[in-house]
């Protein structure tokens, strides 16, 4: 029992305490911080974590109007590249994607040292316009999420041989993170030539 005198007006008032009364106490504001915190969410170091929904990705990206969900089935020569480009077969059959016009949003998976690092990345007129980390789940490399590297993506295209036309600095300590971001810009610029082929060659 925990008693506590405090005086008001010239009174003095007992106010007592029991242990069990601040154990339950305590544990309401635990349950009630829970049921507050964010969906998104990232570990206690700001590190590893969903940084940004694919929704929310898709709007900031399209104007608040985002287009029809659209998928191209990876087969033949087009498979093989991808494989090619990932070091391994790429885990499904088809890929989903956005497209309005030139402009095309891919959000992908790769793995960086164990577990999928989740990118998004935007394809205007050919050419890199946006790459960002939706979100990352290991321990290293998260640096990566950060603009000082991401802007090195800006404007790259695809040589013919299927690797950017830019140079990407690598950042100490997070070698596959940054392998992984750099595959997955590779593949969105493959992917969204062959689905805007069509639109090019009707242009022309």
């Amino acid at each position: 029992m925990i008693n506590k005198r405090f005086r008001s007006s010239g009174l003095s008032y007992d106010i007592f305490f029991s242990r069990k009364t601040i154990g339950f106490l305590l544990g309401l504001m635990l349950i009630f911080s829970l049921f507050i915190s964010p969906t998104i969410s990232a570990d206690a170091n700001g590190q590893a974590g969903t940084y940004k929904t694919r929704q929310v990705f898709l709007k900031e990206n399209f104007s608040g109007r985002i287009p029809a969900l659209q998928t191209i089935w990876l087969r033949g020569a087009l498979k093989e590249q991808v494989n090619a480009i990932l070091d391994h077969p790429y885990g499904k059959l088809r890929v989903k994607y956005w497209l309005a016009g030139q402009r095309s949003a891919w959000v992908l998976d790769e793995i960086g040292k164990e577990k999928p690092i989740t990118t998004g990345v935007i394809i205007t007129n050919g050419r890199i316009s946006k790459v960002e980390i939706l979100a990352f789940r290991e321990s290293r490399g998260w640096e990566i999420k950060y603009p000082f590297f991401l802007r090195q993506f800006l404007n790259a295209s695809l040589r013919a041989n299927n690797q950017l036309d830019k140079n990407i600095d690598g950042i100490t300590g997070a070698t596959l993170s940054v392998r992984a971001v750099n595959k997955l810009s590779r593949i969105a610029l493959l992917l969204h030539k062959q689905v805007t082929q069509p639109q090019q060659a009707a242009s022309n």
